[in-house]
């Protein structure tokens, strides 16, 4: 069983390796454009947000997350909601290029979090973002991409069933399709309790 299930890992893997590889450059593109959006920000608004940062930093200095229950069910519904908008999109054949949009849209998030801390704290905006950015995006960003490249595969295979062949079933695919998705959902609510557990000690040792 498990051999099984690695060498339809691979397989899928080797079928979709370019839809990969064009993600993974999107997002990375995201990410680019994230850092030099920071470079863009006025004086005032720098000021404004660095202010909110040291607002943050001092009060999460001082209780931390004061309901654990609480940020855990606010990280599991956006997690939720992002997996089905992703799940919904891959089922339709205009959703394409909001799936592109919205991985694009997470590199510029990560991009501009990550530049802001680093540009305006510098080391220590870099001990900040290794210890309290990265740890949940290490889950959370491989389950976006793998979830993106499953809406994109069978998004075209809808155009290929629907459009031009219209032989093949496409039922099985949608399972497939499906079970993929609900595979990175688990990966997301893991996301979630590390979010939730251990990144906000992780700030705590950073902020200190």
């Amino acid at each position: 069983m498990r051999n099984r299930f690695g060498h339809g890992i691979q397989l899928y893997l080797k079928e979709n390796q370019s839809l990969f590889l064009f993600t993974i450059v999107l997002f990375t593109m995201g990410i680019i454009f994230g850092a030099v959006l920071v470079n863009s920000l006025d004086l005032s608004q720098r000021h404004e947000l660095l202010g909110f940062l040291n607002y943050f930093f001092s009060n999460f200095d001082k209780s931390g997350i004061t309901d654990s229950s609480l940020h855990f069910q606010q990280a599991f519904g956006y997690h939720l909601k992002t997996i089905l908008i992703l799940w919904v999109l891959g089922m339709s054949i205009i959703g394409l290029p909001m799936i592109l949009l919205l991985l694009f849209l997470k590199g510029i998030i990560v991009g501009f979090t990550v530049g802001f801390l680093v540009g305006e704290l510098q080391w220590k905006g870099v001990t900040f973002a290794l210890l309290g950015v990265l740890p949940q995006n290490m889950l959370v960003v491989p389950a976006m991409l793998i979830a993106g490249v499953a809406g994109i595969s069978f998004s075209l295979r809808l155009v290929r069933t629907r459009l031009v062949t219209r032989r093949d079933s496409i039922m099985p695919h949608f399972a497939h399709y499906s079970i993929l998705v609900g595979s990175m959902f688990i990966i997301l609510i893991a996301a979630a309790l590390l979010e939730t557990f251990l990144s906000p000690l992780l700030m705590q040792y950073a902020i200190n």
